[in-house]
């Protein structure tokens, strides 16, 4: 286990404890550069990287959002910025006031529609929608839906204990979010077998998307839609011993220029893959999911060993072109898979490349570029705070300089190439001028 350990590519740059303890649902994006962290005790703290004194430092500071109470106790948090051509962030927040006699749930959207505003943290937290709900939210999720227009737009999906999904959507002519039936939009989310702890869309090339979503007895869905309709051409279930932490839909490989660079075959992973993790069972990649459905189920081979996962990302960690599988687990280890493909005619199996331990349990994890240098950090939610882990810069350095070396040998081959190509095509065209010119008989 020590060589796993000494693997991990990445170092901590810095760690911000929280007043008091967050969540599974408890981390988003909010705009390029900033996290959004919620506390359970009515707390959002902003994390970014600011220019402080000439150098780049951590910044966690409280976002004082409006009707949040000082007793609610937060559930979930999330944010996006508004499909083109609209412009401005939203944030959604979901908690619980205790008033006593009893718990109220609220869902609050909080969004600024003044010209310069719409991207500005503290007068978005200032300009609030207060929903009250019928029910115990869980995951608040954001994904794009085609409009009839052929255009886009970005909605909320919110998972609640009455066994169904809310569809939240911008009235634009109001200028709020109002709740819509799903199933107008996601026909695929409807009549659902248990709460559902997790979801995941993807949209997928042919105007189709996938959905999956993990439940709390055990009941993973996945479902092949036409978004035109929009209409659902498969879908598919499987049931699982224990409560579904997570659900992600991902390719294995993705598009960058490594292969290119280093000159080296991709292997050839197309199709999509749907990792789920359960608290009590290994995390299980189903592969190829729009032509196999859930029927080729690849399983992580130790993710079982450190308590339940709670949290999963998939991401190139080491810029080959090919994706790793992140899992964060409640007894403290952050596990790194890497697929690797059959040697001959098998499935191939993923492999635990490296682990690291925190102090305590994994909530959530993003990877994102806070500092804005162009390479992405991971940002870790744990039960204690926020960890902020980064590439080692002599690793990246070494391979920049690497694929930098290698792209100029290329640029000079290639020079050459074209200038003796160049120098064919013009005694070609030389030899054939004199054939077409014959020599003039002379006047004498």
């Amino acid at each position: 286990m020590a060589g796993l350990r000494d693997a991990d590519p990445f170092v901590e740059d810095s760690f911000s404890r929280f007043p008091s303890q967050s969540n599974m649902y408890g981390l988003c994006q909010a705009g390029e550069q900033q996290l959004l962290a919620a506390t359970l005790k009515g707390k959002v703290v902003c994390f970014r990287y600011q220019d402080l004194q000439h150098k780049i430092r951590p910044v966690a500071k409280e976002v004082q959002f409006t009707y949040i109470p000082v007793d609610a106790e937060i559930v979930s948090i999330d944010a996006f910025n508004k499909s083109p051509p609209n412009r401005g962030l939203v944030v959604g927040i979901t908690f619980i006031k205790d008033s006593g006699d009893k718990a109220t749930p609220f869902l609050n959207i909080y969004c600024d529609y003044e010209p310069g505003s719409e991207f500005n943290l503290e007068s978005i937290a200032q300009s609030c929608l207060n929903l009250e709900l019928q029910f115990t939210p869980f995951q608040l999720y954001h994904t794009e839906v085609q409009c009839e227009d052929g255009g886009s737009e970005t909605v909320f999906l919110l998972s609640g204990h009455d066994q169904r999904i809310h569809l939240y959507k911008e009235n634009a002519s109001l200028h709020q979010f109002e709740e819509q039936p799903v199933e107008r939009l996601f026909p695929e989310l409807q009549q659902l077998p248990s709460n559902v702890l997790w979801l995941d869309v993807m949209s997928i090339p042919g105007g189709r998307r996938l959905s999956a979503f993990g439940c709390q007895n055990g009941c993973v869905g996945l479902a092949l839609v036409n978004q035109t309709g929009p209409e659902v051409l498969q879908s598919w279930r499987v049931q699982l011993d224990s409560p579904v932490s997570t659900v992600l839909l991902f390719p294995l490989s993705c598009q960058t220029e490594a292969s290119q660079t280093t000159g080296e075959k991709s292997v050839d992973l197309s199709g999509y893959n749907l990792l789920v993790t359960s608290t009590i069972e290994m995390a299980v990649v189903y592969r190829d999911v729009q032509e196999c459905g859930m029927s080729r189920p690849t399983y992580l081979s130790e993710s079982d060993q450190w308590d339940a996962v709670l949290c999963a990302l998939v991401i190139d960690l080491d810029f080959d072109g090919q994706k790793e599988v992140l899992l964060g687990t409640y007894g403290q280890e952050l596990l790194c898979y890497k697929f690797q493909p059959p040697a001959s005619g098998g499935q191939g199996q993923f492999q635990l490349l490296w682990r690291r331990s925190f102090k305590s349990p994994l909530l959530s994890i993003i990877y994102l570029d806070l500092t804005g240098d162009g390479l992405r950090e991971l940002a870790i939610l744990t039960l204690k705070g926020l960890h902020i882990l980064q590439h080692s810069l002599t690793i990246t350095a070494d391979l920049v300089l690497e694929r930098l070396a290698h792209r100029v040998s290329m640029l000079t081959s290639g020079s050459e190439l074209e200038l003796a190509k160049g120098q064919d095509n013009a005694e070609r065209d030389a030899s054939a001028q004199r054939e077409e010119c014959p020599p003039q008989p002379s006047s004498n």
